[in-house]
């Protein structure tokens, strides 16, 4: 395609400079001055006449579908292959462009369905429990009886979960589960299978079986239901049938949105183990607040935690909570971050009692968790309360500046080459018209740099696209950049030149030279005598000339 670009819906508004809610009046303009540029018969020699063939045919092809509401309400939604019909019929075109997009949404519909047809939605946790109080609890005697003094470190317990959900209809979803856990020698397994189905909008139910070595059979029912847009109820019962009897239990949410963004929330509990929870949830951009209070057998309890969100790439976030009850206290604090694309790292210290020291690590790897419990001791330690929060530290800048660090890079790197190759051809292709492009440009330009000269108007001295390299940091990077200083100054009209909010590769006489990277436009550009310079994102609108712009002649 001549107009492919890396947003292809976006070509012919961008070729043209114009934005994609722009009026017919405005595209006949852009037309016009396009038609004027290109047109075969304003050139003699045979090679540019040829380019400026090509060229003018691109101009025509655009306009017929901007020009054409069904057309352009295609080219809106399906891009240039929605107008390409071989084999397939995307919609009527007698259909008005309300009709065209309803028709894209049913389609959507389906597809979305179809996907859903062949998607698991793979989940799983894999939790190891390690006892490290050898190397805090110890005793002095305990020295003799040990192997070279290396303190006794375990693992005593281990849970491992998974579950696939299978979509058999676009209302009903089967839910398969099942864990293993064993602790100190000890352990079981448990495997469920439940089947969902959405009743309405406002509501599903959810129907489950299960049987274990430990718990025996289960059977389940679980019901959401929306009350209002603000206000909604869970309600699931169960029954689990023991060796000592039936075992039934019952729990009840009721949940109300309180404000934008907190959720209010009343929880009861019959069976087992019986209770009553109310807590508040707050979640906004920068931060989690969460207070909770229960009574019930056997934990009563009340636990307040706030975790602070960072603005920043790696969406780090430093939590705090304390939580204290019947059973005792505990204060905990940590941090996570996000360490590559799919994963996210988190350490978290609990200090208790008379639960002792503990130092837990997950990682959430897509929607796979690995959880790491260390317990450290049962005595309130300085010394492990101090290793338990120096030594991840220590230790993640090491693994972050050695290994992390570096494989980002790495793949990041590779990813660009592989878009690069892949668009290798269609660069080359557009480099092509871009040249050929800025050679049809030069008559046109003349004539527009004698206008502007003549009233002291614009003029574009040097323009430059691309990649430019400012940073000291970033020295050994080669700058990329192509000289667009004739395309812009074609643009110039009546002493101004106006850029709308698209990337400008798409540009007459403009071409991407570095895919994949962050471009800029640099100007050099004079008016009213007095030189003026400006840099703007790839993306970003731009209006020349501006007084902002302008060079102080003491600098």
């Amino acid at each position: 395609e001549t107009t492919c670009c890396s947003f292809p819906y976006k070509c012919y508004f961008m070729f043209y400079n114009i934005v994609l809610q722009a009026t017919q009046e405005e595209l006949k303009a852009a037309y016009r001055r396009l038609c004027m540029l290109y047109h075969p018969d304003k050139h003699r020699d045979p090679e540019l006449k040829r380019q400026a063939e090509t060229l003018f045919n691109l101009v025509h092809e655009a306009y017929e579908v901007l020009s054409d509401p069904q057309a352009r309400a295609i080219y809106d939604i399906y891009g240039k292959r929605g107008l390409d019909v071989e084999g397939w019929e995307v919609v009527e075109r007698r259909r008005t462009p309300a009709e065209i997009r309803e028709e894209y949404e049913r389609l959507q519909r389906e597809r979305e369905e179809r996907r859903l047809q062949q998607r698991t939605n793979p989940k799983g946790t894999i939790s190891v429990g390690i006892d490290a109080t050898d190397l805090f609890d110890r005793y002095e005697e305990d020295y003799e009886d040990m192997v070279g003094g290396v303190p006794h470190v375990e693992i005593n317990k281990m849970h491992i979960s998974q579950s696939i959900e299978a979509p058999l209809t676009s209302r009903d979803t089967a839910i398969l589960s099942g864990s293993l856990s064993t602790h100190n020698g000890n352990g079981g397994g448990t495997i469920n299978v439940a089947f969902r189905r959405v009743t309405s909008a406002k509501g599903w139910g959810e129907v489950e079986v299960g049987a274990g070595d430990t718990h025996g059979p289960l059977f389940g029912l679980k019901i959401f239901r929306n009350l209002t847009p603000r206000f909604f109820v869970t309600a699931q019962c169960g029954l689990q049938f023991s060796s000592r009897g039936v075992r039934p239990g019952i729990t009840t949410v009721l949940a109300r949105h309180l404000d934008k963004n907190t959720m209010g929330y009343l929880q009861w509990r019959w069976g087992i183990q019986s209770s009553m929870n109310t807590s508040i949830v707050r979640d906004t951009k920068s931060s989690h607040f969460t207070f909770a209070m229960q009574l019930g057998i056997p934990h009563t309890f009340m636990m307040m935690s706030y975790q602070y969100k960072f603005q920043d790439e790696d969406q780090t976030k430093i939590k705090g909570s304390v939580k204290s009850g019947f059973f005792g206290t505990v204060v905990e604090y940590g941090a996570e971050r996000k360490i590559s694309r799919h994963s996210v790292l988190g350490a978290t210290v609990s200090v208790g009692v008379p639960q002792g020291v503990s130092l837990k690590i997950k990682l959430n790897r897509a929607s796979q968790t690995y959880f790491f419990p260390i317990h450290l001791t049962d005595q309130l330690l300085p010394s492990a309360v101090f290793y338990a929060t120096v030594g991840p530290l220590v230790f993640y800048l090491a693994i972050q500046q050695l290994i992390i660090r570096p494989y980002v890079q790495a793949q990041k790197e590779q990813d660009l080459e592989k878009q690069r190759e892949s668009s290798a051809s269609n660069i080359a292709k557009k480099k092509q018209e871009a040249e050929a492009a800025v050679l049809l440009m030069q008559e046109s330009v003349r004539r527009i740099i004698e206008a502007e000269e003549s009233r002291m108007g614009l003029i574009i001295l040097n323009a430059w696209y691309g990649k430019f390299v400012t940073d000291n940091s970033r020295k050994h990077e080669r700058a990329k950049v192509i000289d667009v200083t004739v395309p812009l100054q074609c643009l110039v009209k009546d002493s101004k030149l106006i850029l709308t909010e698209a990337t400008k590769s798409g540009l007459p006489g403009f071409y991407d030279p570095c895919v994949g990277e962050e471009k800029s436009l640099k100007v050099l550009y004079q008016f009213r005598g007095v030189m003026h310079q400006v840099l703007s994102g790839d993306t970003e609108p731009l209006r020349i000339p501006k007084q902002s712009h302008r060079i102080d002649a003491d600098t």
